[in-house]
């Protein structure tokens, strides 16, 4: 179930709803779907789609909780904080409800521009114990990095990590037929938002800094939030070596990764991109290319452990510059980068492992009802 994420979110539509369809679960998607149908063998529940946060968080939340007491499913698995309310009036019903945790909330409000300056601190200590409260009642947690975790498992014993680590599958169809000469200087960041917390000013102005005679792009994949913000980049230097391609679905997204030179994950020292692991990263090294990221020490350790890329402070233009210059420059270094990453992936960071987490989790939960055994013989569990 979800209000606020797209019905293709990679997490929650091609990881989580596709593995679980090929372990044999009946599986329906609640989200903001043009019409109701199947997709990919995954029942999609259409809900309105809201134009506004509050509209979304009412009317989109009644509307979730409508969809899934007609489901009558055997297990809720919601991905919005925003839902909380919805996933506790099933609790309350004897659902088995699953809450996972993408980011660590209270740590994001210090940079929500709707959140006045004055009342972040507070706000932030409200949320976490409000969301510590609703985490205790529900039958198990499920979170995206093990920083956050740890957070939970203090008041739900049931908490599993399982991390946004990439699908090979979805990939490694390009990485041979690709080769590092076909490769362009271009520099990309993926993602569903271009914000300036993620490194949008920084990313352009290294571009500015780069010399002349260098030959190189940045593309930038995604959406801008706020739309002013394009307007407001357009007017530094660096952004006539800036190509924005706005959003692309996944095999464009593919497509464009086996082209870069290097991948960017430049975000910003903020309290929840301090412990978080950006699929983005991963995405980069599952392509074979190089990455430059921000210098925090969860990245380092990835980072340094494999020797895929390189580390910079996120909020000095000129050291991104220099890490770009240096990959230009250092092509045959670059690529080698590029293939330890790829490797890293293979043994270590990728789906697979991740699906294995997500499927005991089920497992278990579904193991508490002496009628689910019957029910999944004879007609397969719903979710």
């Amino acid at each position: 179930m979800t209000s606020a994420h797209p019905p293709s979110d990679v997490r929650i539509f091609h990881k989580q709803c596709k593995s679980l369809a090929r372990a044999g679960y009946d599986v329906s998607l609640i989200a903001s779907v043009e019409q109701d149908g199947m997709c990919e063998g995954i029942r999609m529940v259409r809900i309105p789609r809201s134009k506004n946060r509050l509209g979304r968080a009412v009317r989109g939340s009644l509307a979730v909780y409508r969809k899934a007491r007609e489901l009558d499913a055997d297990v809720y698995h919601f991905h919005d904080p925003e839902l909380i309310p919805v996933a506790l009036l099933l609790r309350a019903a004897g659902k088995t409800v699953v809450y996972d945790i993408h980011e660590d909330l209270p740590r994001t409000i210090s940079y929500k521009s709707y959140v006045p300056k004055l009342l972040r601190a507070p706000v932030s200590k409200l949320t976490e114990v409000l969301e510590d409260w609703a985490g205790a009642r529900f039958s198990a947690l499920v979170t995206a990095t093990p920083t956050i975790g740890n957070r939970f498992r203090r008041v739900n014993r049931n908490t599993a990590v399982v991390n946004n680590y990439p699908r090979i599958e979805e990939l490694e169809s390009l990485v041979c037929s690709e080769a590092a000469g076909k490769r362009d200087n271009s520099f990309l960041y993926v993602g569903m938002r271009i914000t300036r917390a993620r490194g949008a000013e920084e990313m352009v102005r290294a571009m500015g800094l780069l010399p002349s005679d260098l030959d190189a792009t940045l593309k930038l994949v995604g959406g801008w939030d706020p739309p002013t913000l394009q307007d407001s980049l357009s007017q530094i230097p660096g952004w006539d070596r800036t190509e924005f391609i706005g959003l692309l679905d996944r095999p464009e997204v593919a497509r464009e990764l086996h082209k870069a030179r290097a991948g960017l994950v430049i975000l910003h020292p903020e309290p929840n991109y301090l412990s978080s692991q950006p699929v983005k990263l991963f995405e980069y090294m599952c392509a074979g290319i190089p990455v430059i990221v921000s210098d925090f020490p969860v990245w380092r350790e990835i980072v340094e452990e494999a020797g895929c890329g390189l580390l910079v402070d996120p909020l000095n233009p000129q050291e991104i510059a220099r890490a770009m210059e240096y990959l230009l420059t250092h092509p045959k270094e670059a690529e080698e980068m590029g293939q330890r990453g790829l490797k890293a992936v293979y043994e270590s960071y990728n789906w697979a492992n991740e699906e294995r987490a997500l499927l005991q989790i089920y497992g278990r939960l579904l193991e508490r009802s002496a009628a689910y055994h019957g029910t999944l013989v004879d007609t397969g569990s719903t979710l």
